[in-house]
């Protein structure tokens, strides 16, 4: 462990900032300990949404993305966190244990991407074509390790197929209660701390403007960005090579990493796991991307028309619930 001390102001407003990270129906599943001069990420298996993600992978990459924020939010306060995966082999629980050193100097660039974490939404509305595929593609390509997490776009000739596999998905969970009890569960109309709210999702006939997405409950809003006739947005998708509980943090990260790179180019994305949560439209998109890996994710990103379409920020929990201070640094 470095002797380097961080004010514990700052990590708290670092902690903050990074739980803005997206997780399962905004869920929040994780826990931040202060422990003298190093700061712990722990799971919460008790926010875990059961029924959706029974295999707890989701509850990790969510994880593993406020992980990345955090990293973002501590660059930005002038300070490098050195991150320990999995510290202790006997508590998987205990995602990582994190010190600091000196910044040599925080560029604007590190502000910019701080930043993107507080403009950054889930959007599931439809969306525009981006402009500049290519150079935005090499962009995100760059900053994914290709050695734990690879990276695919859906060929636009295979879109077709894609949607054919995110509506298999709905329709094999048609009758299944539980799912969609604890779907109903996470969204609200009333202001909350957590979960998702009313103002976040869709109508139906916005819903018919987007072939590739969850299936939440309609919403009565105004018809909105109704300028743009179907969703013309490129879909990313985010592989592993296994499914240990390392490769699911990881690919968390890589997940915040290329949110936060769509939103520094000005793009609006939305997470998408739908299809990755049952094994039969997870084995067809996995034969859309041509590869053995494994999909975990999938991320839609597009333009909107303007500022104005960018809807207000979901819900989160007080700082008092998901940090404890066990130690203060000294």
């Amino acid at each position: 462990m470095r002797d380097t001390i961080v004010d514990t102001e700052v990590i708290k407003r670092a902690v903050q900032i990074a739980c803005r990270a997206p997780s399962l129906h905004n869920s929040q599943p994780w826990k931040w300990v202060v422990d003298g001069g190093v700061v712990h990420l722990y799971v919460d298996p008790s926010r875990a949404p059961l029924h959706t993600d029974e295999s707890g992978r989701e509850t990790l990459i969510g994880c593993g993305a406020v992980l990345d924020h955090f990293r973002v939010a501590m660059a930005a306060a002038g300070w490098t966190a050195n991150v320990e995966r999995f510290p202790n082999p006997n508590n998987l629980h205990h995602l990582a244990s994190i010190d600091f050193s000196p910044l040599r100097f925080v560029t604007e660039g590190h502000r910019r991407r701080a930043n993107a974490i507080m403009l950054r939404r889930t959007d599931r509305l439809p969306f525009a074509a981006p402009p500049n595929w290519r150079s935005v593609e090499a962009t995100l390509r760059a900053s994914v390790d290709e050695d734990d997490v690879r990276l695919d776009v859906v060929p636009d000739e295979l879109r077709p197929e894609l949607a054919e596999a995110s509506h298999l998905t709905e329709a094999l969970r048609l009758y299944d209660s539980s799912y969609h009890a604890e779907i109903n569960d996470w969204t609200t109309d009333f202001g909350t701390a957590d979960g998702i709210p009313y103002s976040s999702l869709v109508s139906a006939a916005e819903s018919e403007r987007v072939d590739v997405g969850r299936s939440f409950p309609v919403t009565r809003n105004p018809e909105r960005r109704s300028e743009v006739a179907e969703d013309q947005a490129k879909i990313v998708v985010l592989s592993t090579y296994d499914d240990t509980h390392k490769s699911m943090l990881r690919c968390g990260e890589a997940l915040s990493a290329v949110l936060l790179d769509a939103t520094m180019v000005g793009l609006a994305t939305c997470t998408l796991t739908h299809i990755t949560e049952l094994p039969e439209s997870r084995k067809v998109l996995s034969t859309l991307i041509g590869s053995a890996a494994t999909p975990q994710v999938l991320v839609r990103v597009g333009r909107i028309p303007s500022i104005e379409d960018v809807g207000p920020p979901t819900p989160r929990r007080p700082i008092e619930e998901v940090l404890e201070i066990r130690q203060e640094p000294q």
